[in-house]
């Protein structure tokens, strides 16, 4: 995937009924979070990175159904 394919997915899961936004915003937050990032040190970068992407696990396992 390219950075390019990236923040266009993301634009397209973020865009609801609820929350308008469309892709030039979704670049901009996108790109200041990486702003963010590359501002960090590697250690705490890659640290808030892993927590997220468990974060986004966790929203994107399947849900276990109640008995």
């Amino acid at each position: 995937m390219t950075l390019n394919e990236f923040y266009n997915e993301v634009a397209r899961r973020t865009d609801t009924a609820k929350t308008k936004i469309n892709a030039a915003e979704t670049r901009r937050v996108i790109s200041e979070a990486f702003v963010l990032l590359s501002g960090m040190s590697a250690a705490d970068s890659s640290a808030l990175v892993a927590k997220a992407l468990a974060a986004g696990a966790k929203k994107s396992a399947p849900k276990k159904k109640k008995k």
